[in-house]
């Protein structure tokens, strides 16, 4: 019998794109045969600057009964799926926030050996999702963790074109999560459960 992994994603948005591809990584770790956790990360922008955008204020309301993320999912977690919107060519402050809440954790060396990977995306076909997504493993190198990129494993990577992880061109919010997302999603979340399984088993194995 295949070993069993845990994988949760979590991941933070605004108005709705990273949420959408977040759903997609969850569907696809299922279905490669994880237990999955979707999580959100708490909003840290007053409510005046929600309401002054109407999609990030429908996209909160819509979201609102997703949980929000705690330290426990992450040490629940074989492999851990991390999505931002890029912020400057940076990880979002609401996701940054709660890596740096984890200091506990990371102490005990519990965030250590786990398989961790990132998606993300911005206004512009330049935006900074590199950046963004290698700022983000810079967290998981401090954690002990194994980053499990999609590289060019599949041939649908030649055509999305980001080997460091899943990556969206939002426009202004007009350009919808297509096919060519949806399936760089669903090599990644395959990608993370195979590995995620396979270190796990290895571990046992040693123990």
């Amino acid at each position: 019998m295949p070993v069993s992994v845990n994988v949760a994603v979590v991941y933070y948005s605004s108005t709705g794109t990273i949420s959408t591809i977040a759903e997609a990584m969850a569907k696809d770790a299922e279905k490669a045969g994880a237990r999955v956790r979707l999580r959100r990360t708490a909003e840290l922008a007053p409510q005046a600057a929600i309401d002054s955008n109407p999609a990030w204020a429908a996209h909160a309301k819509a979201t609102a009964g997703v949980p929000e993320v705690s330290p426990d999912d992450m040490v629940w977690a074989d492999a851990v799926i991390l999505g931002s919107p890029t912020r400057y060519g940076n990880v979002a402050a609401q996701l940054k926030q709660f890596l740096d809440t984890l200091g506990g954790l990371w102490q005990a060396g519990q965030l250590a050996d786990k398989v961790y990977s990132g998606f993300t995306a911005s206004s512009t076909a330049h935006g900074g999702q590199e950046s963004t997504l290698l700022a983000l493993y810079q967290t998981i190198h401090h954690f002990g963790g194994i980053v499990v990129a999609p590289g060019y494993t599949d041939p649908s990577k030649f055509v999305d074109g980001n080997p460091y992880g899943t990556s969206h061109v939002s426009g202004e919010g007009d350009i919808p999560v297509g096919e060519q997302t949806l399936t760089a999603a669903r090599v990644q979340a395959e990608r993370v459960v195979k590995f995620a399984r396979a270190v796990k088993a290895g571990l046992a194995a040693e123990n």
